[in-house]
């Protein structure tokens, strides 16, 4: 969604027609009176005012006071990108890369998100690593996927502390540095990104980069398996089946491996049909040791 700016303006806008025009359109918009606000937006966005232009596209995005059309969204984005509206041209970017009011063009997609990315918009940051990783509307480049994912973990995106851990991991775009790797996973993963919570347990598992932990190994594996990550739910079922990091429990076990399993997970899947075959930790099925 838009930021502050827009509050800011209202607060503190100059003393002209066009802050009064503005202030009116957008006390409409806060009252629910769309087509109001439509109606004083409009003008100004018209006249060039970049705010206007971006509310208007936003309005025709949603359909609230105008018919929703998504060529008249991308028409009044373009214009407010054009001005240098850093979200305007992200959300271009968007556009362009779902075909969604313009032409489906990977290359517009991401010089938009450039430009957006230059102005340090941490999303359009992470995206710009992304299609660098992928060779998508540039040439595939890795050394670039890292230097923007850098940038936008700088300012906090998960996503991008992620996959910056994991281009440590694998040297990928950077020197190898596991050390590296820990730091950027550990960012991300404090806020409860799952796969860097899993990569996390398993690095505290195996002792790379870290010092072997298997207790801390057991935490984020249970981070992760509790938002569904399935390797991480083996990985929990496993860790409570040898005792380690936890007391041993072939009950957990199996409850772990059981929601791994569900998800096609064939280690898991294979794990708990031993466990049914022997009766540990489940009453003793060979039915269900078969299945």
């Amino acid at each position: 969604m838009r930021k502050v700016l827009v509050s800011f303006l209202l607060i503190f806008g100059l003393m002209s027609s066009v802050s009064a025009d503005f202030k009116t359109g957008y006390d409409a918009y806060q009252q629910g009176d769309y087509k109001t606000a439509i109606k004083e937006f409009r003008p100004l966005a018209e006249q060039g005012d970049a705010d206007a232009q971006y509310i208007l596209g936003l309005k025709y995005g949603l359909g609230k006071g105008v018919a929703k059309d998504e060529v008249q969204e991308a028409a009044w984005y373009r214009k407010a990108a054009e001005q240098g509206d850093a979200d305007a041209q992200y959300i271009l970017g968007l556009k362009y890369g779902l075909g969604k009011g313009v032409a489906k063009d990977e290359v517009q997609e991401a010089a938009w998100y450039r430009k957006a990315a230059e102005q340090g918009d941490a999303d359009a940051q992470y995206i710009l690593g992304l299609k660098y990783g992928l060779g998508k509307g540039v040439a595939k480049d890795e050394v670039q996927e890292a230097a923007w994912y850098r940038k936008a973990a700088e300012q906090g995106q998960a996503n991008a502390q992620y996959y910056l851990g994991l281009m440590y991991y694998l040297g990928k775009g950077v020197a190898k540095d596991e050390v590296q790797a820990v730091a950027w996973y550990q960012k991300a993963a404090e806020q409860d990104y799952a796969s860097a919570q899993f990569n996390l347990g398993l690095i505290y598992n195996l002792g790379k980069g870290v010092a072997k932990d298997d207790q801390t190994a057991v935490k984020w594996y249970q981070k992760a398996a509790e938002q569904g990550i399935a390797d991480a739910q083996y990985s929990l079922g496993l860790m409570y089946a040898n005792g380690r990091g936890v007391a041993k429990d072939e009950v957990q076990a199996a409850v772990w491996y059981r929601k791994a399993a569900e998800q096609g997970q064939a280690d898991a899947q294979n794990n708990l049909g031993v466990m049914y075959a022997k009766g540990e930790g489940v009453a003793k099925d060979e039915v269900l040791a078969y299945m």
